[in-house]
């Protein structure tokens, strides 16, 4: 049976580390499963746009996008946790003299100004007293700044970057960058991203959707026990990031996967105060579609 997953970047990356895992020891073809781990190309839109329009069988995507999704009325469900982590930072250099997210006051700040990117770092400089306002807002689009162009003076700081991924790339030193991951400025929890398909796969087809989650944990743990896996399946797939920055990465962002040792649970206490933020800021009509919006049923039970 054939199976389109598309995945939640512009090219895969560590954080797809449980599929690619899958895919290299054979697992999905172990299963009946002839799967296609693809990427969404953006001037088509992103993942859910795909599984919206039934060009994708699962999908990775950001739990916020999926709520917002779901105020809209559409089909569309999660059946599984990625991360337990919000991945996103604010990313400055020591240069800057930027120690706090208040000195981003009449300071140059790269983003993608989404309605949620810009109640993301406006709720991060008011709960540290700042004046949003005063901020100097520069649409960088789906680029994702470097620590190198903030400290070649493109900006003074950018927000966006992945604390496990793009933080880590470039040639400035580590001692000159400074990297604040946004839960640890007092950005609400979320599941930076879930796993999910339309609410007829789910219906017509769950044996499909149990198999397939039975695997990716299968591939995720393999990934977390023998990081050697994870090393070896990306040198195929993504062979232009060394080795030594695949490994980094891993090391950081294994543990999001995971939440009291078990994968995939969609966790309400991470759902609800996320959808209700989002409606406090305007992203969402209302808070309401949250519980609708994820099911555990495909989940393995987890052994007392």
């Amino acid at each position: 049976m054939s199976v389109r997953v598309v995945l939640e970047y512009l090219h895969p990356w560590t954080n797809s580390a449980g599929f690619f895992v899958a895919s290299r020891q054979g697992w999905f073809t172990q299963a009946g499963l002839d799967v296609e781990l693809t990427v969404a190309d953006p001037s088509r839109g992103d993942s859910l746009a795909y599984l919206s329009r039934f060009e994708a069988d699962f999908a990775v995507f950001p739990s916020n996008r999926l709520l917002v999704r779901r105020a809209r009325h559409e089909p569309l469900r999660a059946v599984a946790a990625i991360n337990h982590r919000a991945m996103e930072t604010i990313l400055t250099t020591t240069a800057t003299g930027i120690t706090r997210p208040r000195d981003l006051e009449g300071r140059r700040l790269a983003l993608n100004p989404t309605p949620r990117g810009l109640a993301m770092v406006k709720h991060l400089i008011t709960a540290d007293g700042g004046d949003f306002s005063r901020v100097q807002v520069v649409n960088s689009g789906a680029r994702e700044l470097l620590a190198d162009d903030v400290a070649a003076g493109e900006v003074d700081a950018t927000f966006g970057n992945y604390w496990a991924w793009d933080a880590l790339l470039g040639n400035l030193p580590v001692s000159d960058r400074v990297v604040w991951p946004v839960d640890t400025l007092g950005a609400p929890r979320y599941h930076s991203y879930l796993l999910g398909t339309q609410e007829s796969t789910i219906e017509r087809n769950p044996v499909l959707v149990r198999t397939l989650l039975e695997i990716v944990e299968r591939g995720y743990q393999a990934a977390r026990d023998e990081p050697d896996l994870a090393a070896d399946a990306f040198e195929r797939y993504v062979p232009y990031f060394s080795r030594e920055i695949l490994r980094r990465s891993l090391d950081l962002i294994t543990p999001t996967w995971f939440h009291e040792g078990r994968w995939g649970q969609v966790r309400a206490e991470l759902m609800q105060p996320y959808a209700q933020w989002l409606a406090d800021y305007g992203v969402l009509p209302s808070a309401g579609e949250w519980e609708q919006s994820y099911t555990n049923d495909f989940l393995a039970v987890p052994v007392s």
